[in-house]
């Protein structure tokens, strides 16, 4: 998944700098490709497989969390 992220971006990078540094009929598309490529297919590719065996309670303001923060906190302080 790594490595088809990391194409996957790279296809799109280079498609993005294709399309600004040859002077081509079909520039602006290849622009757009690359951008649509970039924020539809590698960004959301990309965030699921960051998150996907994370448990996102962890990354909720929950009472117990705030609680947390509040005694590591304080555990800093002394």
């Amino acid at each position: 998944m790594k490595n088809l992220i990391l194409i996957l971006f790279l296809a799109s990078a280079g498609s993005i700098l294709t399309g600004f540094l040859v002077d081509l009929e079909y520039s602006q598309k290849l622009i757009g490709f690359g951008v649509v490529g970039l924020f539809l297919v590698v960004f959301p590719l990309f965030s699921y497989y960051r998150w996907k065996d994370k448990d996102i309670k962890d990354y909720m303001l929950t009472k117990e969390n705030l609680d947390k923060m509040k005694e590591s906190q304080e555990d800093k302080k002394h």
